[in-house]
């Protein structure tokens, strides 16, 4: 009996072999994956992207059963689909975690308000407990406020400073010890790139690590989509028909970290493979011994350079810092100095009709 092509259930056409998903080889084709330009079909494409985020839990010995993990939910395709994955995932193969959503409001208006809604009806969606916790809150700051005294290019430093202590307070909070973040490859690659091209070396070692942790601290966290590209993931919460919130923060064209982008984009185009292969090349880049920033101390050494010891805690606030007074709290002090000066110097309003017409406007009728 000879062989018939599958057909198309929609057009009623035969298919050509060329057109076939190249894993299961009886369903069209619709997806090309970017990580290796391999053409599948979704049910494969959902099937092998799932897997391929498991291997690296399991492979990596990332959960224990009964543990409690926090998922920084921010309502963008990245946490949301990490949301996803995980609580699929832990149904699946039977992780036996129990998984809570942890929220960081900035206070970014007209984007994280939006972004906030889309992560409460995640919460009701996939039946997830949520705990939201505020700048405002915690550092009696908004990220409006910041930008505000500190001007536009500064934001994503105070930002991701004050932002990774916020879901560190958050899991003490809840009484959880594990915090997993939707850091992708494309991010870890960007972050190898901004490293090299800033000439950190300090955090070069560590920074395609996918558990971080201190000896001071009980929380770690974890980044399970540590090999799984961006755009798989778009691709993903796409055909899943996932709710998430897509607007770019209003702030982020000003980072640094753009710059790493285009440049890992441009080379992407070139070589598909390049985002794993920066990855790779981060996870076996090793310093050389007389170049660790934060090497031991000589007994005989009189130098007077502060050393770092794992599990320091800030004086101010007690979160762990290298140094005697965190960077958090070396932000914020300087941004009440800022807020002061800025209060003065517009000011103007001494006396006088100024002072009359200023009030003024402040009143309502």
């Amino acid at each position: 009996m000879s062989w018939a092509p599958p057909t198309d259930p929609v057009n009623k056409k035969s298919l050509k072999v060329s057109q076939l998903c190249e894993i299961c080889h009886c369903r069209k084709a619709v997806i090309k994956r970017p990580k290796n330009l391999q053409k599948v079909c979704k049910e494969c494409f959902f099937h092998v992207f799932e897997t391929e985020i498991h291997n690296t839990i399991v492979n990596n010995n990332l959960f224990q059963r009964g543990e409690k993990i926090a998922v920084g939910a921010s309502g963008g395709k990245d946490s949301t689909v990490l949301c996803y994955i995980m609580k699929l995932l832990n149904e699946r193969y039977d992780y036996g975690v129990d998984i809570y959503l942890l929220s960081i409001d900035e206070g970014i208006v007209g984007y994280r308000d939006d972004s906030l809604a889309t992560v409460e009806r995640n919460q009701k969606q996939y039946g997830l407990p949520l705990e939201i916790f505020s700048f405002r809150d915690l550092y009696n700051w908004t990220m409006d406020e910041i930008v505000a005294v500190a001007g536009i290019r500064n934001s994503c430093t105070y930002c991701g400073v004050f932002r990774r202590q916020a879901l560190d307070r958050g899991a003490q909070k809840l009484g959880i010890n594990h915090v997993v973040t939707g850091h992708n490859a494309d991010d870890m690659a960007e972050t190898v790139l901004m490293n090299i091209l800033r000439g950190d070396v300090a955090r070069l070692e560590k920074s395609t690590a996918i558990v971080t942790s201190s000896g001071g601290s009980p929380i770690k966290r974890t980044k399970p989509f540590k090999y799984s590209y961006q755009k798989e993931i778009v691709l993903y919460a796409h055909y899943k028909k996932l709710d998430y919130f897509s607007t770019e923060c209003t702030y982020a064209p000003e980072a640094f970290r753009g710059t790493a982008r285009e440049l890992m984009k441009n080379l992407e185009a070139v070589r598909p493979s390049c985002i794993i292969d920066i990855i790779r090349s981060g996870e076996n880049l090793v310093l050389k011994e007389s170049e660790q920033r934060f090497a031991k101390k000589p007994v005989n050494s009189t130098s007077s350079k502060p050393q770092f010891v794992d599990g320091n805690r800030c004086e101010r606030c007690n979160y762990l810092s290298s140094n005697k007074i965190c960077k958090a709290c070396m932000l914020l002090e300087g941004l009440e100095k800022s807020r002061a000066s800025v209060t003065i110097e517009s000011d103007t309003s001494c006396d006088g009709a100024a002072k009359t017409l200023r009030n003024l406007e402040k009143l309502s009728f």
